[in-house]
């Protein structure tokens, strides 16, 4: 049998029509699949590949690693360097309040942590959450997940989970001294790139701080200087409680994590023991691959390009058949009128070698989120397709 046939047989599906690109090869903001065609990468992994695929420095620290050791014990029982230095190096480049770092497998994992952590903190059960926000797709965060259409088909989930609008006061007011945890993207990722009012997310966090609750940031997309900061939450000169992380974290290798203080942290050490516990988390291989990958964000300065890269892509994304863009650095949503017509400009521009997709909460917008170091001029050609497609298929 062919990869294809093997693939359709053998590897569990998640939608009816997946992409089905074998692809054999990936440098920086480009794919290249098994007949040698060459794709602008306009999606980077869903903004994992922030400084590109086999950036150079994370190929070599992973090799370094592997020389070393592999998994060698279950997390937090043995020190190993790559975890120490990693969360050293983060620990350095966040507030006060976030120096605790618990690595996890991936970003749905951190949510489950944090959620964990908010009620063991705070002794209470009620969690807040919004409408047409993702935040993963386990058990516990799939209760968060802000979709019924999503939810509805695994039910009972957990209860005392309430949802609200994006940038509505309503949330403001169910806020009181019975909630655990407020937790929000943001940028809402999933419903096409929202950003939250500067006051209204300024409101919530003087909410939670007068009522106890905590405050939990899931920066899993916006992370690693995909608006332009390294963190999206210093867009609005205001601190979370909770952190999360992922997607960027691992440079292109598995690693989510949370991130609160110390005090906090500890209390999942006892009573009971091992009240939080991973075998894989915080893979030594992983950690090395993304501390080479954050260092090299870092040194090489790829933020210092988003803004002008943004602005590149939104004078050029102009088109009649375009309602509008929403932005937040290198990462954007492209509105149509509906999503069968964002579908067809994504399917016309896939055939002329450019890679992008839709959002889950909004199939009308198409997704763009590609490496930071993608060249100006893939830039342009992308914007190029796209508006070729708008003439050509709507």
């Amino acid at each position: 049998m062919h990869q294809r046939e093997l693939f359709f047989k053998h590897v569990a599906q998640t939608s009816p029509a997946p992409l089905g690109i074998e692809v054999v090869r990936a440098d920086c903001a480009t794919l290249y699949d098994a007949q040698g065609k060459e794709y602008i990468d306009l999606i980077g992994g869903i903004s994992v590949a922030n400084i590109g695929h086999r950036h150079p420095r994370v190929v070599e620290a992973i090799r370094q690693q592997t020389d070393a050791y592999l998994h060698v014990m279950v997390y937090g029982e043995m020190i190993e360097s790559p975890q120490v230095r990693y969360a050293t190096a983060l620990a350095k480049h966040l507030p006060d309040n976030l120096q605790s770092v618990y690595f996890t497998n991936s970003g749905a994992e951190a949510t489950e942590g944090a959620m964990k952590l908010a009620k063991r903190v705070t002794g209470r059960t009620k969690m807040i959450a919004f409408n047409k926000s993702y935040h993963g797709s386990t058990q516990g965060a799939l209760s968060l997940l802000g979709d019924e259409y999503y939810r509805n088909a695994f039910r009972p989930l957990l209860p005392d989970v309430w949802h609200y609008n994006f940038n509505d006061d309503a949330a403001l007011a169910a806020i009181d001294t019975n909630t655990a945890c407020v937790i929000m993207e943001t940028v809402q990722a999933e419903s096409g790139v929202i950003q939250p009012d500067r006051s209204w997310i300024a409101a919530i966090r003087k909410k939670c701080s007068e009522t106890g609750a905590l405050l939990i940031f899931d920066e899993i997309q916006a992370g690693f200087g995909r608006t332009g900061s390294l963190w999206a939450f210093l867009n609005y000169e205001i601190v979370p409680d909770v952190l999360l992380l992922g997607k960027a974290l691992g440079g292109g290798m598995p690693l989510g994590a949370f991130i609160t203080n110390k005090k906090w942290m500890d209390q999942l050490t006892d009573r009971p023991v091992l009240g939080h516990i991973t075998t894989f988390g915080g893979h030594p291989v992983c950690c090395a691959a993304g501390l080479a990958a954050f260092e090299a964000l870092l040194d090489e300065k790829w933020m210092e390009q988003v803004q002008e890269k943004e602005q590149l892509l939104l004078q050029a994304l102009v088109h009649p058949k375009i309602v509008s863009v929403s932005s937040a650095g290198l990462w954007m949503g492209v509105t149509f009128a509906s999503a069968q017509d964002c579908k067809k400009v994504i399917d016309s521009v896939l055939e002329k070698g450019l890679l992008t997709d839709w959002f889950l909460f909004a199939p009308h917008c198409l997704r763009i989120s590609p490496p930071l170091l993608i060249h100006p001029e893939q830039l342009k050609k992308a914007a190029a397709l796209i508006v070729e497609a708008c003439n050509k298929v709507l």
